[in-house]
């Protein structure tokens, strides 16, 4: 993963600019998911989650939770005990305390501020771990993914969506097109930091996606890895055990 695509050009490390960025855009956030993916990014979701109902997780761990969208489609499909969203984002998680109040559910979902690479959490402790649109935002993606694998259960299964590279014409060369005009246009239009919608393209054309990334889950020592193209494979599943 190239580290130095980052949405600001200063010193402070790749974590710290990506907190800052999701804290900027958190109000808007979910809007703009929406509205730039058409809604599909709610398909997506649901597709992702259900990698997970013949397992019957009780205890889930959303990774990378933001505003708490994963773990709301969790709850619906999956009807686990429990589910620990943590984030980088402080403002991410406002937004996503806020969700969790107005839909009573905070007996089951609770979020808390911490470093995906360094998870505060025992080995061995869940069932299952969901990670929507975040890997490409890690630091070390290599060291976040070990300690995902770190913490979860034995037979533990981890389920990421994550944006990829459509390769075939003319998809890709639309995607291109969109990604350069369109998502900055109306990431700066509504949201505080159009700086952050530029990222988003960037990140994008840096991470390892399909087998690629497979390879690097199989390095680190999932096992049974795979990955599944949605939507001429602008984003894409991947699962594997531990």
């Amino acid at each position: 993963m190239n580290p130095q695509v980052t949405p600001y050009a200063n010193e402070n490390s790749k974590k710290e600019q990506v907190a800052t960025m999701f804290n900027n855009i958190s109000g808007t956030y979910d809007f703009l998911n929406h509205f730039l993916s058409l809604g599909i990014d709610i398909i997506w979701r649901r597709k992702a989650i259900k990698e997970l109902k013949a397992i019957k997780p009780r205890l889930i761990l959303d990774v990378a939770t933001g505003t708490g969208d994963f773990a709301f489609e969790s709850i619906d499909i999956l009807q686990p005990e429990k589910i620990v969203g943590v984030d980088i984002s402080a403002g991410m998680l406002e937004v996503a305390k806020k969700k969790i109040n107005d839909r009573n559910l905070s007996h089951i979902f609770s979020v808390q501020l911490g470093d995906s690479e360094g998870l505060n959490f025992e080995d061995n402790t869940f069932d299952a771990i969901t990670v929507a649109f975040g890997v490409r935002n890690y630091e070390n993606l290599e060291k976040g993914l070990a300690d995902m694998l770190r913490v979860l259960k034995p037979e533990g299964k981890i389920v990421i969506l994550e944006f990829s590279k459509p390769r075939s014409f003319p998809v890709k060369q639309s995607y291109n097109l969109y990604n350069k005009y369109i998502t900055p246009f109306f990431g700066k239009l509504f949201s505080k930091d159009g700086r952050a919608y530029s990222y988003l393209p960037e990140s994008v054309a840096a991470f390892p996606d399909g087998k690629d990334f497979t390879a690097v889950m199989d390095k680190v020592g999932y096992k049974n890895t795979k990955h599944r193209p949605l939507t001429f494979g602008i984003s894409a599943i991947y699962t594997g055990f531990k």
